[in-house]
């Protein structure tokens, strides 16, 4: 996706205020943080960002507004392309209130609402209602560039290490211009929502089915191919929705979406999340108190919005199947058979919205160093009756999304590797993978990286504070 080849007066306008409001706002001036390199030479970058959607390019901003600038973000998308919104995500707006902010950082200026207002009018910002999609990766690509966010797209990172004699990680990358390495001694792995496990395919299903039978929705799926279709819809969160409706809009014959529960949640208990004490200072409770409120988020289930409600059911074709557990799928005689807890289906294609499952060891950029990271399950004991394994697979992370050690004194550079995904949902609340959580989450992130510094170097400040010999009369 390009920007606009021509901007708008208003788009004009506001950038100069952003840079203005930059300037006015720009203090302390002074650079701080000690530059690092290995012995032969080779630059060690103060903070490695993993992922540049949402989260990474605002802890880049927020970052650099703190004078950490030898940094770098990278990104396995083409630009433009980073995070979910023109690929896999197939609502048509945010489910996010429009009102939300979290890259600005408190610059108003830099407010989703100044931009669209700036690009479409201050009218046109009253009458919407939800943003579309494209807008939000419209705006975001606009902050990155007038910001000049160090980016490098086309760069996939592998497995992490900590190299002991220069005191910092070494990164494995692949991009165009090849393979190479980077070293930082810190690293935010900002990899969205899967960011500590994967999208998850049930074995039942890719051990019963062909590949060109089915598709998970993180996946591409070329749904011209299902015009004329029967579909099966395996999950009734917001993806299934979406992926029920794209299908239906592309001509399939007929599509049925089946779910566990005897009736879909009517309550969203992420719209009650959204108020200071939680989105602030989750983290500051108790094991205890964190897991039963988030168990809880849990428990209550995940609705469509009321919008993707609508586009799936205005369909005469579509249909619902609540209660409906799958007890077995094969393939035969050129369809899919399907055995539910209440009754048999043919189908042609499978969609599976059955979202993603937690567990470190899966992810690449881990692969390494995943069993030195302590899980929730090395620390807290759930109680019997709101005991989730998915959750307890969570990472227990520190203050400011930091990994922690499994065995103490086992990985203590643990601590320069910080975990801003949607795994942090346990111990910090809504974080790098929520919009709605980034006002808060990012400081709290940022405020970490920044007092870790200092404190390494302190012995360094306290002798250039002795040293200090300017006089000013």
């Amino acid at each position: 996706m390009n920007l606009p080849t021509t901007k708008t007066q208003g788009l004009v306008d506001l950038e100069a205020t952003v840079l203005r409001d930059l300037e006015l706002t720009d203090y302390p001036l002074r650079s701080w943080v000690p530059q690092r390199s290995t012995s032969d030479g080779r630059k060690i970058l103060d903070v490695l960002i993993i992922g540049g959607g949402q989260g990474g390019v605002t802890c880049a901003f927020g970052l650099i507004r703190e004078k950490v600038t030898n940094i770098l973000v990278i990104d396995e998308n083409v630009e433009g392309q980073e995070g979910p919104w023109l690929s896999f995500a197939r609502m048509h707006t945010l489910r996010t209130p429009k009102y939300v902010t979290g890259p600005d950082l408190g610059v108003p200026s830099l407010t989703l609402r100044a931009w669209y207002e700036a690009r479409f009018g201050a009218s046109a910002w009253r009458e919407l209602s939800l943003l579309p999609k494209q807008q939000w990766a419209e705006y975001l690509l606009w902050y990155r560039k007038l910001l000049k966010l160090p980016v490098q797209n086309e760069t996939r990172a592998g497995a992490i290490e900590w190299c002991a004699e220069n005191q910092c990680f070494s990164v494995p990358v692949s991009s165009p211009d090849g393979e190479s390495q980077i070293l930082a001694r810190k690293v935010i792995l900002s990899t969205g929502i899967d960011g500590c496990g994967r999208w998850e395919i049930p074995s039942t299903i890719s051990n019963s089915l062909p590949k060109e039978r089915y598709a998970h929705t993180r996946q591409d799926i070329d749904f011209s191919l299902l015009k004329n279709k029967r579909i099966a819809v395996l999950g009734a969160g917001a993806s299934g929705f979406d992926n029920a409706s794209v299908a239906l809009e592309s001509g399939a014959s007929e599509v049925h979406l089946f779910y566990r529960r005897e009736d879909l949640p009517t309550i969203n208990p992420y719209r009650w999340a959204e108020f200071v004490g939680f989105l602030k200072h989750h983290g500051d409770l108790s094991d205890d108190l964190k897991y039963k409120f988030i168990a809880q988020i849990v428990r209550m289930g995940q609705l469509p919005p009321p919008d993707t409600f609508a586009r799936a059911t205005s369909h005469s074709n579509f249909h619902l199947h609540g209660g409906s557990k799958w007890e077995s799928i094969s393939n035969g005689n050129d369809q899919v058979c399907i055995a539910t807890s209440k009754g048999k289906f043919d189908v042609d294609f499978v969609i599976i919205a059955t979202g993603f499952v937690t567990d470190l060891t899966l992810r690449p950029e881990l692969s390494k160093i995943a069993d030195k990271i302590a899980l929730w399950s090395d620390r807290f004991t759930a109680p019997e009756d709101i005991k989730m394994d998915d959750l307890l697979r969570h990472p227990y992370l520190g203050s400011g999304f930091q990994f922690t050690e499994k065995t103490p004194g086992g990985a203590p550079y643990l601590k320069n590797l910080h975990c801003f995904t949607f795994g942090g949902l346990l111990s910090l609340g809504f974080g790098g993978a929520s919009i709605s959580g980034m006002k808060y989450s990012v400081p709290k992130l940022v405020n970490a990286i920044t007092g870790d510094i200092y404190s390494e170097y302190a012995q360094e400040f306290y002798q250039s504070l002795r040293d200090y010999d300017l006089k000013e009369f």
